[in-house]
């Protein structure tokens, strides 16, 4: 069957040359998108409840833009003044930049990673006698307890916020030809919102392992899969498998 429409369960990029948008303007399809969870940030008191004192920590594992956004909020509610001594650890050039956002990166010790987490454990082996605090959400990537825990030093995981799956009522009698999924959560929120659906002839596609896993589990038939061979990208899988499916015989 042809593909017409797909549906990616994330927020619309906010960039015109988006892959996304080349190839509905390239392979004459309709591409909507909406976010099937979103982040929430959790309280102050509730990181207190923690036992996360930001007074005891010397260096911050910041994994993403949310982990920045919601280390900043939760100091500022707290009214902490963040020193200037503090190190900041970030897993990839994109989280650095976007720290920037917050702290004058001249007067500040910064140390970045390539892109996987992993990559932070020479810099952080470095300055093993730190106390490191990592402000991150409810669902913490494996590797990360197990990169630190590997390294032996001094860190605590805080709960800084949510994901949370969000209201999709409105689509119930929507109909898309492919589902784009990019985490567990968003398959968990697509059967928490619809209950009762059944796949027939809607594609599935989802990016990374995890993501597979739940889709699995949940009887989903998987069509569209990334990373692979070739296609590195969620757009080039979709590229791929609309060329294949909507050519001419």
């Amino acid at each position: 069957m042809k593909v017409k429409t797909i549906l990616v369960s994330q927020p619309e990029p906010k960039v015109e040359n988006s892959p996304y948008f080349e190839i509905q303007n390239k392979l004459k399809i309709k591409v909507d998108f909406r976010p099937f969870i979103h982040v929430e940030g959790v309280s102050a008191k509730d990181v207190r409840a923690q036992k996360i004192d930001l007074t005891n920590y010397t260096a911050i594992i910041l994994t993403s833009k949310n982990s920045v956004d919601h280390f900043f909020r939760v100091a500022e509610e707290m009214r902490f003044k963040v020193p200037e001594t503090l190190k900041y650890f970030c897993q990839s050039e994109a989280v650095a930049f976007y720290l920037q956002k917050y702290v004058v990166y001249r007067k500040r010790k910064i140390y970045v990673g390539q892109k996987e987490f992993a990559d932070l454990s020479p810099l952080i082996k470095k300055y093993k006698d730190e106390k490191f605090l990592l402000p991150a959400s409810d669902q913490l990537n494996d590797d990360v307890p197990q990169t630190l825990n590997s390294l032996k030093v001094n860190w605590t995981p805080g709960i800084f916020y949510r994901t949370v799956m969000s209201d999709l009522s409105d689509l119930k009698d929507v109909y898309y030809d492919v589902l784009v999924f990019f985490s567990p959560t968003g398959i968990k929120s697509l059967f928490k919102n619809f209950p009762d659906f059944k796949q027939n002839d809607t594609r599935i596609a989802v990016f990374g392992s995890t993501t597979q896993k739940e889709a699995l589990e949940s009887n989903l038939r998987i069509d569209i899969m990334a990373p692979a061979p070739g296609t590195p990208s969620m757009t080039m899988a979709l590229e791929k498998y609309i060329n294949e499916v909507n050519k001419v015989k």
